[in-house]
């Protein structure tokens, strides 16, 4: 964003190793620290940070053999510091699909999982193997699957409080099947840190992508939802959307200049959004079913007790937070008076910096979006960037 004061010092690790010393001699001392990736998704108090930042710059992508993994896919371990959209790009050269739609989102690999990031009908959790983590209470380096990280929307255990330094991420893609005819596009050159499957690949332009989740991204391809295109052009397409919205980094335009959606898009039950405008879009949230309860007679001799049926949960329903904050008055361009920060003039989920913007700047268009919310629809947003020395 461009706001923010400077740290008091800086470190730099630019291997697995670096992190690792860095990190677990930063938690021996009393000094405040905080761990940077790329700062995409970021917003620093105006004094900055008072303490040390350490930025993983850490690169690498390699093959990993894994024979308990069926024919057709192939694992990837990324190192944290590796740049997310780069690796987007050389995976869809190499006809590695599953990450496409994750096209053009900005920060490092290592941030992937904190969050879970998603756009356009993928999610990482669609594809994560595992990470491997450095743990604080330990000190120890640990593999961690896809399941511990207890992975939501936009949510995990290492966001809700599990402190520790993601290291690295593991992937599983599909190499995927052939298209019946090319799109005729030229290619991006292929990542040299990324290396090619065992077994080959394909000519991406003859390489379908994923099911195409998100009705918008079908609109603009000119399919139906749950059809597949070749990999470069979805990828092509999801580019123009972002752009179109103000979401690909260009110094340019001011529009770009932002933590990306500011805030997350909210979940409430479906009573509560039943009470909404009926025009306010709505978006099921796939809960898991409740485990029928069953004990069985040999169970009941032995003294188990009796497993009680758990009652369906309320369904949850997501809402659009930029529907929200446009319908509760605050238009696309919207700024405060004497502000430097302002909303987006493509997308009214974006606070952007208009040149010569404050971090202040910010936090007060964000609490004034988040007052006008909870005033006319009884909602709460809640911030998607990591704020320090700052809320809302």
């Amino acid at each position: 964003m461009r706001v923010g004061g400077p740290a008091e010092r800086i470190l730099v690790a630019r291997s697995a190793e670096e992190v690792v010393r860095h990190a677990n001699e930063l938690w021996s001392g009393d000094e405040p620290w905080l761990l940077l990736g790329g700062g995409s998704n970021t917003v620093v108090h105006d004094d900055g940070f008072p303490g040390a930042v350490l930025l993983v710059r850490s690169e690498g992508v390699e093959v990993v053999d894994d024979e308990d993994q069926p024919a057709g896919r192939v694992r990837i371990r990324v190192q944290a510091g590796h740049d997310w959209d780069r690796l987007v790009a050389a995976c869809v050269e190499r006809g590695w699909s599953g990450i496409e739609a994750l096209s053009g989102i900005p920060g490092l690999a290592g941030a992937a999982p904190v969050q879970n990031i998603g756009a356009y009908g993928q999610e990482l959790s669609d594809v994560l193997h595992s990470i491997e983590f450095l743990e604080r209470e330990t000190g120890e380096v640990r593999r961690m699957s896809a399941a511990e990280l207890e992975l939501g929307y936009r949510d995990s255990v290492i966001k809700r409080g599990l402190e520790g330094v993601v290291l690295s991420i593991d992937l599983l893609l599909a190499e995927g099947s052939a298209a019946v005819a090319s799109t005729g596009r030229h290619a991006a050159p292929a990542d040299p840190a990324v290396p090619a499957a065992a077994s080959g690949s394909s000519d991406p332009a003859a390489i379908l992508s994923e099911p195409v989740r998100y009705a918008q991204l079908a609109a603009a391809l000119g399919v139906e939802p749950g059809d597949r295109v070749p990999i470069r052009q979805l990828r092509e397409s999801v580019l123009r959307l972002r752009a179109s919205k103000g979401m690909v980094l260009d110094p340019e335009d001011h529009d770009t200049w932002s933590a990306g959606s500011f805030f997350t898009n909210p979940i409430v039950t479906e009573r509560f959004a039943r009470a909404l405008p009926e025009n306010a879009p709505r978006f099921p949230v796939d809960d898991d079913e409740p485990t029928p309860a069953v004990t069985t007679f040999e169970e009941l001799a032995a003294g188990v007790p009796l497993r009680v049926p758990r009652a369906a949960p309320e369904r949850r329903i997501k809402l659009s937070a930029a529907w929200l904050i446009e319908n509760a008055g605050v238009p696309r361009g919207f700024r405060l008076p004497g502000s430097g920060a302002a909303i987006s003039s493509k997308h009214t989920l974006a606070i952007t910096n208009r040149g010569g913007a404050s971090a202040a700047d910010v936090a007060e268009l964000g609490r004034f979006v988040v007052q006008r919310v909870q005033q006319e629809f009884g909602v709460i947003l809640a911030p998607e960037p990591n704020l320090y020395g700052m809320e809302l």
